[in-house]
């Protein structure tokens, strides 16, 4: 088969390996019909994080059809359309049974193997999918590939951030980071009630669609801080959300948050220093909340919402690319050319 792998510090490759085969009785073997670029995709890209094995296939979002089924697969079926969120769950552990099957005991991460150890991504034309019964969700009629992708990672994981900040009605939430996460955790505040919604993103575009859903957008600098201060009577922003995952991010959070308020922070931070420090979150009597989303109890609450049509979803996608054009595919995704926000793969 065809996949996207890790070479080296921004050097992905096609690469062609054996088709997956089943391991355990609960494995399903996937055939892909869509696959996601992620931001957290670049981490090891950039260089961010190490220690992911050279020759590891990218990714951790995908759509497609059950083509092989280990015997102890709930009731799925071979030929089942399915979607998956990021990470395998069990469905059935202490963990998975509090929603937060991103940390189920027997869970993994897709596309994470280091020393040998962890699983293949998504970027390929076949995926081996560990704990299908628990990790899998058949598509419902009506459900596209681009919306059911973006359930199983970037709306759920958008949602959660909002969900953790508390956003409310009468109070001022600010967004940093307007990446494909950040916008729908924009979407999320709208849903939630949210009124006053302050943005901040670097780039123009990202700005625009994030006014396009009711934010007012700022670029990363001194002119959202004051805006912030203007709306509420120099105190800081109720809810902040922070899904960028670099120092400078979290330390804008910081200033953008008033005392006794929330900081939600989705993105992935591969330093190991914070923004800001023990005392001063000491001294603004802040809550700070962050982890991995469980995506795949998130799937089971906003599928029917979207289904509905209650979110609009196929314009964050930007970009789709063949499997064989995934060095120009990364190039693209990682330094924001042609406008993207959302590459996939179509297979």
């Amino acid at each position: 088969m065809k996949a996207a792998c890790f070479n080296g510090v921004e050097r992905v490759t096609l690469e062609i390996l054996p088709d997956p085969q089943l391991e355990t009785d609960g494995d399903a073997i996937v055939r892909v019909s869509m696959a996601g670029l992620c931001g957290s995709d670049l981490h090891p890209f950039w260089g961010r994080e190490s220690g992911l094995d050279l020759g590891t296939v990218m990714g951790h979002e995908m759509v497609g059809e059950i083509v092989s089924l280990g015997s102890h697969c709930g009731s799925l079926a071979v030929g089942d359309r399915v979607y998956a969120p990021f990470s395998t769950n069990c469905g059935l552990c202490f963990y998975c049974r509090q929603g937060l099957t991103s940390r189920c005991e027997q869970g993994q991460l897709f596309g994470w193997q280091e020393n040998g150890v962890g699983l293949q991504g998504c970027q390929s034309m076949y995926v081996r999918v560990p704990l299908a019964a628990g990790t899998l969700k058949v598509v419902p009629e009506g459900i596209t590939d681009r919306q059911a992708l973006l359930l199983g990672d970037n709306l759920s994981t958008g949602f959660y951030c909002a969900e953790m900040a508390e956003v409310s009605k009468g109070g001022v939430s600010v967004v940093i980071g307007c990446g494909t996460v950040g916008l729908l955790c924009v979407l999320a505040c709208r849903h939630l009630g949210a009124e006053r919604i302050i943005a901040i993103d670097p780039v123009k575009n990202r700005r625009d669609m994030a006014e396009s859903l009711g934010a007012e957008a700022f670029d990363a600098d001194a002119s959202a801080l004051k805006r912030i201060r203007e709306l509420t009577g120099n105190r800081g922003a109720d809810a902040v959300m922070e899904l960028v995952g670099i120092p400078s991010a979290q330390k804008l959070a910081y200033q953008a948050v008033r005392p006794g308020g929330i900081m939600s922070v989705i993105g992935c931070h591969c330093s190991p220093e914070f923004g800001f420090s023990p005392g001063q979150a000491y001294d603004k009597n802040l809550t700070y909340r962050t982890g991995r989303c469980p995506a795949r109890h998130y799937m089971d609450q906003l599928t029917a919402p979207v289904l509905k049509g209650e979110f609009e979803l196929e314009p964050f996608v930007t970009h789709e690319f063949s499997i064989d054009e995934c060095g120009r595919a990364y190039d693209v995704f990682a330094n924001r050319k042609e406008g993207c926000l959302k590459a996939v793969f179509r297979f």
